[in-house]
């Protein structure tokens, strides 16, 4: 999930999970004819692939802008105040092309209302929190053990869904939670017997998981204000989180380090940072494409998938040595959130078949 990996990878699973159809994806069902299964099958293998290539191309190219030795960059809040315009300018521009008829037509019209903006901004404050510890625990640790140092995602929904929802969690999901905390802390023993831990980056791992559990349950409270259309509230959410990046960057003095950067005016880095916010933009849809293709709960198996590919990517990449019990600590993380997803899975569709559960349990997403 993934910035999230995101990450807007959030927001759309909320919304695609309760919304409107988004215009940009290819509508489910329908009167015409199912495609063969052949063909059927091979969509789906490229847009798994498409998902999977975008996600792990993000997080590579974000480990290079904000931790590179030959960028020699330190301005995370720059890197993501960067992304998130540039967000807000593509669904702007998205949004203006509507005219022209597909792909962009359907979509609805953007302009900035200051009371819709004041609604979502504890929602962008949020979201600010998300991106930016997201950002900043890649920056701290090593991309093979990002995946381990932000995984406490499931165990904060559990956690909020109860304290702030009132909703209930199974023995068996609460098993699996057990798992993902016992993978998580082995994780950060075995970082600190090789030498790599870095508690900074741990905080900020803890804090993104936090704050993409509240993302989420914010994102269904604003999403009315926006009429469920997830363009409007991405639009929002991103021009609010510029605007509100600016103080935050003069007051870690950020500016006067760009001021002081020597390749600020090289195209080679504005050319990485562009490609940045392109797949930064670029998640939320290919996750939107992956659920209609195929269902949130294979969503969530792929994701937990490609958060093992990208793992060993970074170990083979970076050329690194792991210990045994440093695999064990990922397969317990990754393992622990499948099983969490699947029984969430089997929870949900018991649900929809039993009349007589209660409809607060029926909506609950298990994402």
């Amino acid at each position: 999930m993934s910035r999230a990996q995101l990450t807007r990878t959030g927001i759309l699973r909320m919304a695609l999970g309760g919304g409107g159809a988004d215009p940009l994806l290819p509508a489910e069902g329908g009167g015409g004819r199912r495609a063969p299964f052949l063909l059927r099958a091979l969509r789906i293998a490229v847009v798994v692939c498409l998902y999977w290539f975008t996600s792990i191309a993000m997080v590579f190219l974000n480990k290079y802008l904000l931790d590179s030795p030959s960028l020699r960059l330190d301005a995370p809040l720059f890197v993501t105040f960067f992304q998130c315009a540039l967000t807000a300018a593509l669904c702007l521009g998205l949004s203006l092309g509507a005219a022209c008829g597909p792909p962009c037509a359907g979509l609805p019209t953007l302009r900035l209302d200051p009371k819709v903006s004041r609604s979502v901004l504890p929602l962008s404050a949020v979201f600010i929190g998300m991106v930016t510890s997201n950002n900043l625990c890649l920056k701290h640790v090593g991309v093979a053990f990002y995946n381990v140092g932000r995984s406490l995602t499931t165990v904060f929904n559990v956690l909020l869904s109860y304290l702030l929802l009132k909703q209930t969690t199974s023995l068996y999901a609460l098993l699996a939670c057990g798992v993902i905390i016992g993978g998580f802390w082995l994780g950060v023993d075995q970082e600190g017997a090789e030498g790599t831990l870095s508690w900074t980056g741990i905080f900020f791992g803890i804090l993104a998981s936090l704050c993409v559990s509240l993302n989420a349950i914010y994102t269904k409270k604003v999403l009315p204000v926006v009429d469920g259309s997830i363009w409007r509230l991405t639009f929002y959410n991103n021009v609010n989180a510029c605007v509100l990046f600016f103080p935050l960057m003069v007051l870690l003095g950020e500016f006067r380090t760009l001021y002081h950067f020597d390749k600020l005016g090289s195209p080679s880095f504005w050319g990485m940072m562009t490609l940045g916010g392109v797949f930064g933009f670029a998640i939320g849809y290919v996750t939107g494409l992956q659920i209609k293709f195929t269902s949130p709960l294979t969503h969530n198996v792929s994701g937990t998938a490609k958060a093992c590919a990208q793992t060993v990517l970074a170990v083979i990449y970076f050329e690194e040595t792991k210990s045994f019990l440093w695999w064990t600590s990922n397969l317990m993380v990754l393992g622990g959130s499948f099983a969490y997803t699947w029984v969430k899975g089997l929870e949900m569709r018991k649900a929809q078949e039993d009349p007589n559960v209660k409809s607060g349990e029926r909506n609950e997403t298990g994402v």
